[in-house]
């Protein structure tokens, strides 16, 4: 696996270059975010480590050029920690948010999460009323219309559709998706069931997904 690690600390880069490479990540790297932009066209990475605050083109800037190009999964690697930073990384295309100082054990917990969500599986179809998704295309359709998902959203809006009419719990949403528990201060799955249901809702369309005040979600009529 390909991993572009884009930061313009030296230290950081050398730090995670050492690190990445002795799991076995193949590790390109760029100091600024124009770099950045050149390696992922040259390269195609198999992930996105991003910095927000470079030089340039910063690290928000970066993601929403990448996500405009590619569904390559981006994780934010970041000292800027509110919360108001966190959904301006998410809503730029990243997939992920880390911040500085972090946990190594931690960080490749997530690239694995990340990674592993990104890899192609056999095909098959699910649906839930005039919604259906297919796990091998990663189409996803409401009637007659073309619904465009993120990774993230894609994998959140197939979680409902193995359960529909579940209430799913929010860590059990946290460990399906993510594959670990952000912490209860974390406001990750209210971001992305806005944008989840932003698309499903286009257009007047009824919902489907329904808050369960003080637990979770539910798929239903």
């Amino acid at each position: 696996m390909r991993i572009l690690v884009v930061d313009d600390d030296p230290e950081i880069v050398s730090f995670l270059k050492r690190g990445l490479a002795y799991e076995g990540y193949t590790i390109d790297t760029a100091g600024d975010g124009t770099e950045a932009l050149a390696k992922a066209r040259e390269i195609e990475p198999d992930l996105v480590i991003l910095d927000i605050m470079m030089p340039g083109l910063d690290g928000i800037e970066v993601s929403r050029r990448l996500r405009q190009a590619s569904e390559v999964p981006i994780l934010m690697l970041t000292a800027k920690a509110t919360v108001a930073d966190r959904v301006a990384g998410l809503d730029s295309g990243a997939d992920d948010y880390l911040v500085k100082p972090f946990a190594f054990d931690e960080l490749l917990a997530r690239i694995r999460a990340l990674l592993r969500r990104s890899q192609p599986a056999e095909g098959e179809a699910l649906r839930f009323m005039d919604l259906s998704l297919n796990t091998s295309t990663r189409e996803v359709m409401r009637g007659d219309d073309i619904i465009q998902l993120t990774a993230q959203e894609f994998d959140l809006l197939e979680l409902f559709l193995r359960h529909p009419r579940q209430v799913l719990k929010r860590d059990t949403i946290y460990e399906k998706v993510w594959g670990y528990d952000f912490g209860g201060e974390s406001n990750v799955i209210e971001v992305y069931m806005r944008y989840l249901r932003s698309k499903l809702e286009a257009g007047g369309q009824p919902r489907l997904i329904h808050t369960v005040r003080g637990v979770g979600y539910v798929l239903k009529e």
